[in-house]
């Protein structure tokens, strides 16, 4: 059975990836900053994305996902392992990404993106935040034959 401190600890780390979720959807940057540990290290390269510390995803991603219409992550299935320290956590995920591209003239294209976020979560005095991510690919749908992940 669990005990009500891991209880806390599983439903503060489900909500803080979807704090990443939503933040990341609005475009929040600063709030999107706070979920993860300064010195975390993120690995998007699987799905295309960029691979680094903290300062360079953010910059990453406040210059890709204003190129879209709109998009949206929704996270479920999160598996929680939590380890023998009390203090980390590992997480994996499933994220369902449809991203709609403006193709002009009032023309949109959506596709989709299947994936996992493969987290190391730590407990900070700020709460628990994520450490390390990588997304391992699942999928991608429909993607046009156009597209290439924005670089600058």
């Amino acid at each position: 059975m669990l005990s009500l401190q891991e209880i806390s600890d599983r439903m503060e780390i489900q909500d803080l990836l979807n704090h990443y979720s939503h933040h990341l959807d609005t475009q929040n940057w600063d709030a999107l900053e706070a979920v993860f540990t300064p010195d975390a290290q993120i690995d998007y390269s699987e799905m295309g994305g960029s691979k680094g510390n903290l300062e360079e995803t953010i910059s990453f991603l406040k210059m890709a996902m204003p190129t879209f219409a709109s998009y949206q992550h929704m996270v479920s299935n999160v598996v929680i392992d939590m380890q023998p320290d009390g203090d980390t956590a590992h997480v994996r995920t499933i994220c369902h990404n449809p991203m709609v591209m403006d193709k002009g003239g009032g023309d949109t294209h959506v596709f989709y993106c299947g994936l996992w976020y493969r987290d190391v979560v730590v407990r900070t005095p700020d709460g628990w935040r994520i450490k390390e991510r990588v997304e391992e690919k699942s999928y991608f749908h429909n993607v046009p034959a156009e597209f290439a992940v924005p670089t600058d």
